[in-house]
């Protein structure tokens, strides 16, 4: 006998995902009642209730559907024309590196912020998501004050929170950098694109010659605990008051269902944050 409700395989499956949801909160409302701590709130307007759904319709869509392709903005820096410059990074000397913090090139400059390791696993949907290793991924994002380098006011002589890695034989590649900042009208997120290998990458006559471009939203919680908790991100607090992931206009269509990152790890020891991306 069908124990399930009449309204269909998927709204069952969603209802099943929200009480195990439910379940979670209570559990750590409940133990940290227990233990004489606050349980963590959400920022007022943050959006938090959307990254939940997010994480509950990623969870069901399955562990190898493609990654969005998206914008990838006004500050790339990838040799294509953009903000009125044509500006490319990846001919710097030293822009293959996994730590992102510092800039190369002859400019030394640090961005500082609470430490972040960006862990993204590639890998292939046509052949049940078997890792694919010599991809190379460039990857950048805003300081925690929401300033890129080499466009913005202040940061045009660095080139810091911008590399390049090749994939290992499991598909990964791993940087060291900093937790953004969330600046007015974007959810928190950091861009990256891929190329085919690294020759590909770094050659400067196949500008914008990618197999995908797109960007990783970090979720709500995380961005809690660093825009309440850590210096240097004030100005994040109001602007990721005023933001969900529904009215990004990048990741709204879908909230970032494939995009979403798992974030772990705390202000003072740092975060590590993880997203398989999935080619065709």
């Amino acid at each position: 006998m069908n124990s399930m409700t009449p309204h269909g395989l998927r709204h069952d499956l969603d209802t099943l995902a929200r009480q195990r949801i439910d379940r979670r909160r209570s559990l750590r409302w409940l133990s940290g009642t227990v233990l004489g701590a606050a349980p963590l709130l959400a920022l007022p307007g943050c959006g938090g209730g959307d990254t939940e759904d997010d994480l509950l319709d990623s969870g069901i869509a399955g562990s190898c559907s493609t990654t969005p392709g998206e914008t990838a903005g006004p500050y790339p820096a990838d040799g294509t024309s953009a903000s009125g410059q044509r500006l490319n990074a990846l001919t710097l000397s030293g822009i293959v590196r996994s730590d992102i913090r510092r800039s190369v090139g002859g400019a030394d400059g640090l961005a500082l912020g609470v430490p972040l390791t960006v862990q993204l696993t590639l890998v292939d949907v046509s052949a049940s998501c078997a890792p694919l290793a010599g991809r190379a991924v460039y990857l950048w994002h805003c300081t925690r004050d929401g300033s890129y380098s080499l466009y913005s006011g202040g940061h045009t002589q660095e080139n810091y929170l911008r590399g390049v890695q090749v994939s290992d034989e499991n598909g990964v590649v791993r940087f060291s950098t900093i937790f953004p900042g969330c600046y007015s009208g974007r959810w928190p997120h950091i861009h990256f694109q891929v190329y085919d290998s690294l020759d590909d990458a770094l050659d400067d006559t196949t500008t914008g010659d990618h197999g995908l471009v797109s960007q990783l939203a970090l979720p709500a919680g995380a961005c809690e605990q660093v825009y309440g908790e850590a210096a240097g991100y004030a100005a994040s607090v109001n602007h990721f008051a005023g933001v969900s992931l529904a009215s990004d206009n990048v990741f709204g269509s879908d909230r970032a269902v494939r995009q979403l990152a798992t974030v772990e790890g705390s202000v003072g020891d740092g975060f590590v944050a993880t997203l398989q991306v999935a080619l065709i």
